[in-house]
């Protein structure tokens, strides 16, 4: 059998080529600082030529060999290591954005944003005004911090009912059976809004046998065709019967 012989540095270079892919930041200094010390004298230049590793972290890995600085846990960075949040850096951010987002209660009543949607890119555009370096998603990531959601607003807001307000339909309901008991006429008007001529869908449900529902269209368009109509009409409570007009004119005024 031929034997192939090929130098250190190749040999090095072939084997990182093939770690490479599973390595993190602390196991790949901590592979070529075990490479180094195994050549001996010379082995970090030799290291770094085959890897291109810094030769700073190449002698990083020795240190923390040498001091037993080597731990089993997943943690890449000592702890307090990397990118320090913007928060930290600048303490008056904070400040400056819940300044924004409550323009009325801690900010100027003038602010720009007080009659402007409080979107992320109107936010940091307005801190950037203000000095700070931000970026829409870092907006996204502090109003997240401080607590913020994107909430639709809800409907619970309610004044206090009216002492009187039952008395209006009291009367009416009163002089409608006065006027049944003397036999006299008692009119219902009722008017609707514009509706689309055709066969759409209606809110409301009516019974039909199971899995025969009534087929409407899918949207909701005018019919060129057949258009809009306004309905309205009357009917007589004591005798039970009605009219209805249907039409396209907006006659409602001549009708009451």
């Amino acid at each position: 059998m031929k034997k192939i012989l090929i130098s250190t540095e190749e040999a090095i270079r072939e084997k990182y080529e093939n770690l490479s892919c599973c390595l993190n930041e602390k196991s790949r200094r901590i592979w070529a600082a075990t490479e180094a010390q195994v050549l001996g004298w010379g082995g970090i230049t030799v290291v770094h030529k085959a890897t291109g590793i810094d030769h700073k972290t190449i002698r990083r890995g020795i240190f923390d060999i040498r001091n037993n600085a080597v731990s089993d846990d997943d943690r890449v960075r000592k702890f307090g290591g990397g990118r320090k949040n913007l928060m930290t850096k600048e303490s008056s951010l904070g400040i400056a954005l819940e300044a924004l987002m409550e323009p009325v209660t801690r900010g100027d009543p003038e602010s720009p944003l007080l009659w402007t949607s409080k979107s992320t890119h109107n936010l940091s555009k307005e801190l950037r005004k203000q000095g700070y370096a931000i970026s829409q998603s870092t907006v996204c990531k502090l109003l997240s911090e401080l607590g913020y959601r994107l909430q639709a607003n809800k409907k619970t807001t309610e004044g206090n009912s009216h002492p009187d307000r039952n008395k209006p339909f009291q009367y009416i309901n009163r002089k409608t059976k006065e006027f049944h008991q003397q036999h006299q006429p008692v009119i219902s008007v009722d008017t609707k809004k514009k509706e689309n001529i055709g066969n759409f869908k209606n809110n409301g449900r009516e019974y039909h046998p199971k899995g025969t529902a009534p087929s409407v269209n899918v949207y909701d368009f005018v019919d060129k065709d057949k258009g809009k109509v306004a309905p309205y009409g009357v009917y007589d409570i004591l005798k039970n019967e009605g009219w209805v007009s249907v039409g396209v004119s907006g006659d409602t005024a001549q009708f009451a």
